[in-house]
């Protein structure tokens, strides 16, 4: 059974910055691409950044620059250090393993 926590979301002021973490459990994590995506009030989840289990990494256009996903595959750990926060970032983060599991959310708000 694969569990994935968030943490890390909060208030941040615009220009500010956060780190989320996802801890992963039940599973053998080195081997899955692993991911983090928003979902906005009345908008579709929509992927953020990914990494592979061999450390390729892909954005989204709109985050490229901003944001940088990592991993430590022996802490089966996944983060994603968001800098240069933006009001249009604001959003409920998700973790995700291997394009099936999720984890609960963790919210992200953008705000002066």
């Amino acid at each position: 059974q694969v569990q994935l926590v968030e943490s890390g979301g909060g208030l941040v002021q615009p220009g500010g910055s956060l780190r989320l973490s996802c801890a992963a459990s039940g599973s053998i994590f080195s081997i899955y691409v692993m991911g983090w995506y928003r979902q906005a009030p009345g908008k579709q989840r929509e992927l953020v950044a990914q990494i592979t289990s061999g450390g390729t990494t892909t954005y989204a256009g709109s985050v490229k620059g901003r944001f940088t996903i990592s991993r430590d595959n022996a802490k089966k750990m996944v983060y994603l250090q968001m800098n240069s926060l933006k009001p249009e970032d604001t959003a409920v983060y998700y973790c995700n393993q291997a394009h099936i599991y999720w984890g609960q959310g963790t919210q992200v708000t953008v705000s002066s």
